[in-house]
């Protein structure tokens, strides 16, 4: 009998000691599962902001593409067309004679407002020359002779000075086509 009261106090304080250890595996595996449902969690948020950045990115491109094909079908259009290259190009009808004012604020006394301020449209520079003009000037600047040295005011290869010491358009190397020597 005294062997089963020894056996009965063993499993009763084997039962006290063994309850903190209990707890605290619980308690350690409680935080893991916090863990990780915190992490899923965090996961599926990151993964939901970055599905609402794709979804806005696809109807910009979208969009985009709307006013892509809205422009291609534009230029279907023969009056756009005409309209198009009178404005860019600077084409004129057979009959008509063309003008162009290259200052208008001479004549009006203040500066184009409609061609600076409309949208979409750059502002011209203030030398700028219609792209033909500006191509037959940089291919006879490209026919000249070179300098000795490629410096300016140094002599010529033939020996004389360049009286401006300068090789801009409006040097003396010839007419350039903002001051009437191209064709206009």
């Amino acid at each position: 009998m005294a062997k089963n009261k020894r056996d009965g106090a063993n499993r009763r304080t084997g039962r006290r000691s063994s309850g903190p250890i209990t707890f605290f595996v619980a308690v350690i595996i409680v935080a893991l599962g916090l863990i990780q449902l915190v992490s899923t969690f965090h996961a599926y948020a990151i993964n939901l902001s970055e599905l609402n950045g794709l979804r806005n990115q696809q109807a910009q491109l979208v969009e985009h593409k709307r006013d892509l094909e809205n422009q291609i079908r534009r230029w279907d259009d023969k009056a756009y067309v005409t309209a198009q290259a009178r404005d860019r190009l600077g084409f004129v009808f057979p009959d008509e004679e063309a003008i162009r004012v290259l200052h208008p604020e001479a004549v009006t006394g203040s500066k184009d407002k409609d061609q600076a301020g409309s949208k979409g449209v750059r502002a011209p520079r203030k030398n700028s020359l219609p792209w033909y003009q500006e191509m037959a000037y940089s291919f006879a600047k490209a026919d000249q002779e070179p300098t000795a040295n490629g410096s300016k005011g140094e002599s010529s290869p033939t020996g004389s000075a360049s009286p401006s010491g300068s090789s801009s358009p409006g040097g003396s190397d010839g007419p350039s086509p903002s001051e009437g020597g191209g064709a206009q």
